[in-house]
């Protein structure tokens, strides 16, 4: 394995661990603590490596990047970030895990079909598509009946995701320059 390959896998487990932990945090400024957890701006930059991990290997090895990612967020997520005594937090972690495998795996198969097309047309709808999957997967299976207002905190975090995707496209572009795309 090269060095690539090992560095998004831990900076993968590393954006799996800080959004899981900066979700349980709501944004108390302008009344956004209803619809909004700081989890947001964190989570998106997964995407981001998965397409970039997809552009350079394709999808046999961004899966094994996601996969990696995924062990190395859920042990730091269980060792760093989850109460046991707390059953909200054992519901993040495995809303968490549910949410993000779904949602990684969704991206791998939307970008892999989409890579032939212009540039940004690939990460963009994989990550639009994967963040709502991951969204809705994380929030509903975390925070139902749980007294947390989990729908309008879903919708605000699904906004922050997509504005952030579309900002993440910067990023990608740039980085495309610097690693070799897979010949398809």
């Amino acid at each position: 394995m090269n060095k690539l390959f090992i560095t998004l896998s831990i900076m993968m487990g590393i954006v799996v661990l800080s959004s899981n932990y900066l979700v349980q945090f709501p944004i108390n400024y302008f009344g956004l603590n209803e619809i909004l957890t700081y989890g947001a701006f964190s989570y998106p930059i997964a995407f981001l490596i998965t397409d970039l991990a997809n552009r350079s290997y394709g999808k046999l090895l961004a899966r094994q990047i996601v996969y990696l990612g995924f062990l190395i967020g859920i042990i730091f997520t269980l060792l760093f970030s989850t109460d046991f005594a707390d059953l909200i937090s054992v519901r993040i972690a495995i809303g968490s895990g549910v949410a993000f495998i779904t949602a990684q795996l969704l991206d791998i198969q939307i970008f892999d079909r989409l890579r032939k097309k212009e540039w940004f047309v690939a990460p963009l709808t994989s990550s639009l598509i994967g963040s709502t999957v991951d969204t809705f997967l994380f929030f509903s299976i975390s925070f139902y009946a749980t007294g947390v207002p989990w729908v309008t905190l879903s919708l605000g975090d699904l906004a922050v995701k997509i504005l952030v995707a579309i900002i993440m496209l910067i990023p990608f572009r740039m980085l495309l320059k610097t690693i070799k795309p897979i010949k398809v």
